[in-house]
Order: structure tokens, then C-alpha cells, then sequence
């Protein structure tokens, strides 16, 4: 059976770590959407590999890992990641490890200079996303403008290939002075040579090569980069990532949707939850609600190291928010939980979970709000569990909160990760 994995919640879940767990029965794993914009982090060993677009898979010698159509693909990020792993002997020749979808669009300079810019204009006031300046959001926008920049388009002729970035670079030509937008255009000109020599070893067209896989029985996880509250449709929009992350997607950004066809879709999920960016958490520990919640949420950061993987910027921190996860499960497909980090709360005491939210006139909301002006002066309703010492299914108090999450979400918890390394995880039948 294939697999799709996905975070259940605003991302950083410990979807690297699961991913890493359920290659070593893999054959092929497959990076669906997303840029950059994610970071993955592994622990084998006690050595840490941080990984922002090429598949958590890769660290098992025997998997094929596929950055999918999906995918917004920054050239230099993507050579780096590849040139790291060569340094650390995960292989030798990239191209038998790794494939590269001909219609992934790529992330070029002036992507990640629109993001920038826009987003310092856009500090301190509503307009402002949070995003991680990667250039994501803008190349998710030409591509559909349908003036994006393919792998494919790479090997063109010279005077094609020109044309198309004319034709992008043309649609920004007041957003840039004059001398900039020159710069911004050389230095990717000049780079395109270097690109091409990489990529060309690993370029396929995704369709056949999955075709293929599925005929001669080879297993395929998908993986999702950010969570399901980011997904363009259906999260806390406007406060979004620029592409779907719901589980249908896998078959379209991977390529191949046949095989995601009677497939099981995993999700991912925190024993707490994070966000980093704007827009709003309604069970954020900001001492609104439940006294000393401010100095627990700095205890959680800590103990916790929640920290983007991309960014650095410290994570907001909240209480289990089970009526998000629950929306989550149903919009996403998802048919199995992996409850990670609960090590991070042992000791602390009782910790709370959110089973409602009230709109500020005390009237119950029956269903997850789709606006961020509702989320913003919602109100949760908490329950309360008992805390745990040891965040594995064989404590009695953590296995109640695992039973309370599955009664109120609907789905079973079959995985819980108990700490970084590899083999801290618990299948739990």
C-alpha cells in the first residue's frame, strides 16, 4: 500500500522524522508541493541532517526520492543539499538517487526578491504573511500567470528559453528600478549553464517513471512539506503557504494520480501545536485564558527547540487544539495520526486541550471558521488531561490523552514519537 503523508496542523510537525521511519519499507518517496520553505529535520546518531526539499527518504541508501510537478525548485538551494549530502557520504552520484520532475517550476532570483520586498513593505500592518522570503509565494504566482519557468524550459533552445524569461520578467518591470531588474536578470542568465549540467542526469517525466514504479510493485510514500491549516483552499487563509497540502494533492503534484489510489494518508501532528508567521493560533499561550500559560509556552520553546528549520525564528506555542485537528482530518483525508513530541511535556504537569471554540457572545461554533476575523476573537473551550512522565503508549496517562485525541478526531494514533533520533518511535497497534 502506497502512502501520503502530510502535517496535521500549521507545519513543523516532525514530518521529517516519520518520513525517515517509513522509508526503510519504501521504494520511492516523492516531495508533491512546497519550496524551500519547509525544513525537515533528522536525527540518525546523534548527527542532525536538515533537509528543505529533497526527500527525508534519502537518508535510507535504498530509496529513489522525486521532487514532483508540484514543487517550486530553487536552483542553488537544491545544489547545496545536494553537495552536502555528497560531503556527508549519503551518495555518490546524485542522479541514482535522486529524480527531478521536467515540469517542476523553478524558484529564480526575482522571486525571491519580490518576496522580500513585498513582505519589508508589508511589516507591522494586516498585509503582512510572514512568509520566509524563499520566493515561493511569487513563483506559485507566475506559474499561474503561466508565466513560470520550468526544468524543462531549461533545455530549450537559447533564443526559447530567453523568450520565457522575458515574457517573466516583463510582468515586473515596475516593481524594480531599471539597473536592478538588469542585475536580477544577469545573474540569471548567467547561472542557467551551471543548472543544467546538474539537473540533466536526474530530469524525468514523473508520469512514466511513477507508471512504471507501480507496474513492477514498488511502494510509494508521498511527502507533504507544510500542514494542512497552511493549505491554500482550505487553511486560516489569508495566512496561507501558495499551495495545496491536502492528501488529493499528492496525486496531482506528484504526478502519477493513479497511485495514490486506495493509498493511506498519514498525519502528522504535535502532542502540542506551533505555529511560525502571522495569522491567528485561537489556543496560543498568551495568558489570555489559562493562568501561567505564558511561562509554559517559553518552558515548550525551550525544552522543545522550537525553532524554524529554515528560519530560526522561534514558534509560537499553543495548547492541543483538537478542534482544528479534527477539521484538519476530515478536509485532508487522513485515516491514521502520528502524535509526535510528547517528550517535550513530560514533567510539566496537566495540560489542557481544546474541545470548542465560543464566539464572543457565548454561542458555540458549529463548525471551523473560515474567516480570520472570526478565528481572532474566538474563544476556546479546554478540557483538561492528566500529564505524563513518559510520552510512550505504555504510560496510562499518556495513552488516555492519545484515546482522548482518537474519540474526538475520529481517526487512530498509530505512531508516537517519543525524541529526535531515529529510533525513538513507537508503532502503536
Amino acid at each position: 500500500m502506497n502512502t501520503i503523508l502530510l502535517g496535521a496542523q500549521w507545519g513543523d510537525e516532525g514530518k521529517g522524522k516519520v518520513v525517515d521511519h517509513l522509508s526503510e519499507t519504501a521504494d520511492l518517496v516523492v516531495r508533491f508541493q512546497g519550496g524551500n520553505n519547509a525544513g525537515h529535520s533528522l536525527w540518525v546518531g546523534g548527527k542532525k541532517t536538515v533537509l528543505h526539499l529533497i526527500p527525508s527518504g534519502i537518508l535510507h541508501p535504498h530509496t529513489i526520492c522525486i521532487i514532483g510537478d508540484g514543487v517550486v525548485l530553487d536552483p542553488s538551494v537544491f545544489i547545496r543539499e545536494i553537495t552536502e549530502l555528497q560531503a556527508a557520504n549519503v551518495f555518490k552520484v546524485a542522479s541514482e538517487r535522486i529524480k527531478l520532475s521536467e515540469r517542476t517550476h523553478l524558484i529564480l532570483p526575482l522571486h525571491s526578491a519580490l518576496d522580500v520586498a513585498r513582505e519589508k513593505k508589508a511589516s507591522g500592518t494586516k498585509g503582512h504573511i510572514g512568509t520566509t522570503g524563499r520566493g515561493i509565494g511569487p513563483a506559485y504566482e507566475t506559474k499561474a500567470q503561466r508565466k513560470g519557468v520550468r526544468v524543462a524550459d531549461l533545455f530549450l533552445s537559447r533564443p526559447q528559453l530567453l523568450d520565457k524569461i522575458e515574457t517573466l520578467f516583463s510582468g515586473f518591470q515596475f516593481a524594480f528600478a531599471p539597473l536592478e531588474l538588469a542585475e536580477i536578470k544577469e545573474k540569471t542568465l548567467k547561472d542557467i549553464d551551471y543548472w543544467k549540467k546538474i539537473f540533466a542526469p536526474m530530469v524525468i517525466d514523473t508520469t512514466t517513471y511513477l507508471h512504471a514504479a507501480t507496474k513492477a510493485g514498488k511502494k510509494i510514500l508521498f511527502e507533504g512539506a507544510q500542514g494542512v491549516m497552511l493549505d491554500m483552499d482550505h487553511g486560516t487563509y489569508p495566512y496561507v503557504t501558495s499551495s495545496s497540502t491536502v492528501g488529493p494533492s499528492a496525486g496531482i503534484g506528484g504526478g502519477y494520480p493513479a497511485a495514490i489510489k486506495g493509498a493511506r494518508t498519514l498525519g502528522i501532528a504535535k502532542a502540542y501545536i506551533t505555529r511560525v508567521g502571522s495569522g491567528p493560533v485561537v489556543t496560543e499561550m498568551l495568558g489570555k485564558h489559562v493562568p501561567g500559560e505564558v511561562e509554559l509556552g517559553e518552558s515548550i520553546r525551550k525544552v522543545g527547540q522550537e525553532f524554524g528549520a529554515t528560519t530560526g525564528r522561534p514558534r509560537r506555542i499553543g495548547w492541543q487544539d483538537l478542534v482544528a485537528l479534527k477539521y484538519a482530518v476530515q478536509v485532508a483525508g487522513i485515516d491514521e495520526l502520528a502524535i509526535m513530541k510528547g517528550d517535550v511535556l513530560c514533567g510539566m504537569g496537566d495540560f489542557r486541550v481544546c474541545v470548542q471554540y465560543k464566539k464572543p457572545d457565548g454561542s458555540p461554533w458549529d463548525h471551523f471558521p473560515p474567516c480570520v476575523e472570526d478565528l481572532e476573537v474566538a474563544i476556546p473551550v479546554y478540557e483538561s488531561v492528566k500529564g505524563w512522565t513518559e510520552a510512550t503508549p505504555e504510560n496510562a496517562d499518556y495513552e488516555a490523552y492519545l484515546k482522548k485525541i482518537e474519540k474526538f478526531v475520529g481517526v487512530p494514533v498509530c505512531y508516537v514519537g517519543f525524541g529526535p533520533e531515529r529510533h525513538q518511535m513507537a508503532v502503536r497497534k
